[in-house]
């Protein structure tokens, strides 16, 4: 029989999920602005949330939303950063 996961493992789960979202749906709206000619979003700011843990909701709002598909920093750092996350996700389970 397996065992039920921690309680914080469900509540870590869900509150990445929900940080991903925002990831992405924050691509959606830089695109937005983007197309208005509004203030955007700071690349910076994309990448500091990429690193924090929305990596992945990040790369599908990119390819969602077709934004920054064009950014080498982006098109290669995003999956990079969830290639290192990974890596530790992985180096932390031993």
């Amino acid at each position: 029989m397996t065992q039920a996961p921690a309680p914080y493992f469900t509540y870590l789960g869900a509150a990445l999920f929900f940080y991903n979202l925002v990831g992405g749906a924050l691509m959606g709206w830089d695109k937005r602005q983007a197309r208005r000619g509004a203030w955007r979003v700071p690349e910076r700011t994309l990448f500091t949330l990429a690193f924090t843990g929305a990596a992945l909701g990040i790369l599908a709002g990119m390819y969602l939303f077709r934004h920054k598909t064009r950014h080498l920093s982006f098109v290669l750092g995003i999956p990079a950063i969830i290639a290192l996350q990974l890596g530790v996700l992985v180096w932390l389970s031993r």
